[in-house]
């Protein structure tokens, strides 16, 4: 096992989402480490079939960081402003919802939840 305690993120590969986004998850859990998957838009293909591959690859790095890094709280991030997912806050939230099922399926003895991230503040907060 890794050395130090780690949670992991799904987020978009927006720069505007990665600072608050880890400070949310070490404050909220007490962990040492944020391992952050980055896909532009994840919540896209987390929600449907857009694309099985990105959804492979997603898949076998929230298997590392859980079995490998003893990761056991993994919040799925969808926030304002998407490039690549330009949808608005109803439809991400819906997604979220589809993405932590899915999630929470490959990695059952994990907590998956749904992280949004407002952009007037670029303030991340649990959903």
């Amino acid at each position: 096992m890794a050395h130090g305690t780690f949670a992991t993120t799904i987020n978009c590969m927006d720069g505007r989402t990665q600072l608050c986004v880890n400070e949310f998850m070490r404050k909220q859990f007490g962990v040492d480490f944020v391992d952050t998957i980055t896909e532009p838009g994840p919540l896209k293909y987390l929600s449907s079939d857009a694309d099985n591959s990105v959804v492979e690859q997603i898949k076998l790095r929230v298997e590392i960081s859980a079995n490998k890094h003893g990761s056991k709280h993994i919040g799925i991030v969808g926030h304002d402003d998407c490039a690549g997912n330009p949808v608005d806050r109803e439809t991400q939230m819906l997604q979220i919802e589809k993405a932590v099922a899915l999630v929470s399926a490959w990695v059952p003895d994990c907590e998956v939840f749904g992280i949004y991230v407002e952009g007037k503040n670029w303030t991340a907060q649990r959903v």
